[in-house]
């Protein structure tokens, strides 16, 4: 399910969590001294519509921690059991300023922000915690790989098929964990792991 395995290392005693993905070292002139910094890949722009018909955009998410998954209202396997165990995460930080959640649909076409926010109300999700998103497709799937995660398919009977992770990423739109979304256990590590994020400093940087 998930391309990522869980980590962490130490900082000062504390646990922090590893970056994923890509990293390029980038040398740079700093007060008259060459250094050596490493530059991390992050989640691209993108541009959607919530289930309110509001504008999101990667901009919406500056200086946020938030879990990202994949998904369709009408999905009949995974789906439905991925968000019950989402509501452990919604429920436990939904009063938490700096944290979202954001869930993209891979069936656009039937997913309208109707239909969303009938899914997101279904679910008792309300506020801006929570966002259900809707978009072009091909630009989904594409924003899938930044995530890391198996980019979405549909086959010759238009059947879905997805990755079922939670994606972590931190204020610095970095990867920093994927939990497998059926896993009540590691839905508990997703939610330690972020309490471990927000209280690690900003400009933590795992070489």
């Amino acid at each position: 399910m998930a391309v990522l395995l869980y980590a962490a290392c130490k900082f000062n005693d504390k646990k922090i969590l590893p970056i994923y993905g890509n990293r390029q070292p980038v040398t740079k002139t700093v007060n008259g001294q060459t250094v050596t910094d490493t530059t991390y890949q992050t989640i691209p722009a993108f541009k959607f519509i919530n289930q309110y018909g509001d504008s999101i955009s990667n901009k919406s998410l500056d200086g946020d921690i938030y879990v990202a998954d994949f998904f369709f209202t009408t999905c009949p396997s995974i789906c439905p059991i991925m968000h019950r165990n989402m509501l452990q995460v919604y429920n436990t930080f939904k009063n938490t300023p700096g944290f979202k959640i954001i869930s993209h649909t891979i069936d656009p076409k039937h997913d309208s922000v109707p239909e969303l926010k009938k899914y997101a109300d279904k679910l008792g999700v309300a506020g801006n915690t929570w966002w259900f998103l809707q978009g072009n497709k091909e630009d989904t799937y594409k924003l899938s790989e930044s995530y890391l995660v198996r980019k979405p398919q549909e086959d010759a009977k238009q059947v879905f098929i997805h990755d079922g992770s939670f994606i972590l990423i931190d204020k610095q739109k970095r990867v920093r964990g994927a939990y497998d979304g059926t896993d009540p256990k590691q839905v508990g590590q997703l939610i330690d792991d972020i309490k471990t994020l927000q209280a690690e400093p900003d400009e933590v940087a795992v070489k």
